[in-house]
This record gives structure tokens, C-alpha cells and sequence, in this order.
């Protein structure tokens, strides 16, 4: 039987990524969808020396400094070759982000903005991997809902 991913629809989704060793999205956000990761577990492969690091981030209109492409760091953990991270605090965002106002949030009208993901200046959220050194080779696997609302 086929998963239905339609409007008014609830997904369980799970995605695997194997030997990733540059900025991976895990979750590319699409508009007036809500997901909520449930885990992300990243195994070490590999890496280039002591201290190397990686960051499990949300990247989005970054409304603070006003414009795209700004991370939302999650977690910053320093890769140890041969080990496993579990990051099982569950959290949720949306698909996309409005950027017709700039932070702080301050008023229920730009809280309906965001909450209804629209807006000319909108931009798609991505729940991302990021190694912050060039040798850190890692697996990953995360599992997520997925609420379209579409």
C-alpha cells in the first residue's frame, strides 16, 4: 500500500545518508508543513584529528539578522571516530519561515505570520548536518513526522 502524503495528511519518515562528509540536509522544508523529528543518530565514520566537530542545525530566514541562511545550532558535538551521538529531544518547525518582520517577536500578527509559513519573503526551513571540519565522514539516520497541512 502506498504512503499518503497529501494535504490534511500525518507521515512517519525515515531517512538514511551514508558516508556524508559535507553540509547534508536532512529535512528540506516545504510550505504549510510541520515536522517533528523524533531522532537523528549520527555514527563517526571517520575523521582528520582531534577536535573535529559537526553541528545538527536548523537553517532558515534568520529574522534576528534579517535575511536567509542563517543556523540555528541544535547541537555541536565533537566527532569521535567509531562513535555514536543520539539526538532524541524531540523538537518541531515549520516547513517555512515568514520574513516579513524582523526579531524580536512581538505581536500576535507576526506570530500568525509564522505560524501561517506565507508572506512574499517566506523561505523554506531545512533541519541540516554540518561538519565544521573538512574530514569528519559520518552516517546518519533521522526520523521524523511529517503534518501537511497543505
Amino acid at each position: 500500500m502506498a504512503l499518503d502524503v497529501s494535504a490534511g495528511t500525518e507521515s512517519l519518515h525515515g531517512y538514511s545518508f551514508d558516508d556524508v562528509d559535507a553540509t547534508q540536509d536532512l529535512i528540506f522544508g516545504a510550505v504549510h508543513h510541520i515536522y517533528t523529528v523524533l531522532s537523528t543518530i549520527v555514527h563517526v565514520v571517520s575523521i582528520g584529528s582531534a577536535g573535529d566537530s559537526y553541528k545538527l542545525a536548523i537553517l532558515g530566514n534568520g529574522n534576528h539578522a534579517g535575511g536567509t541562511g542563517h543556523l540555528i545550532s541544535l547541537a555541536h558535538v565533537v566527532a569521535v571516530a567509531l562513535q555514536t551521538f543520539v539526538f532524541n529531544d524531540k523538537f518541531s518547525f515549520n516547513g517555512f519561515e515568514s520574513g516579513d518582520y524582523t526579531e524580536p517577536l512581538n505581536t500576535n500578527a507576526e506570530q500568525l505570520l509564522q505560524a501561517a509559513q506565507g508572506g512574499a519573503n517566506a523561505v523554506a526551513q531545512r533541519y541540516q548536518y554540518v561538519p565544521l571540519d573538512a574530514d569528519v565522514d559520518c552516517d546518519i539516520h533521522v526520523t521524523f513526522i511529517d503534518q501537511n497541512n497543505a
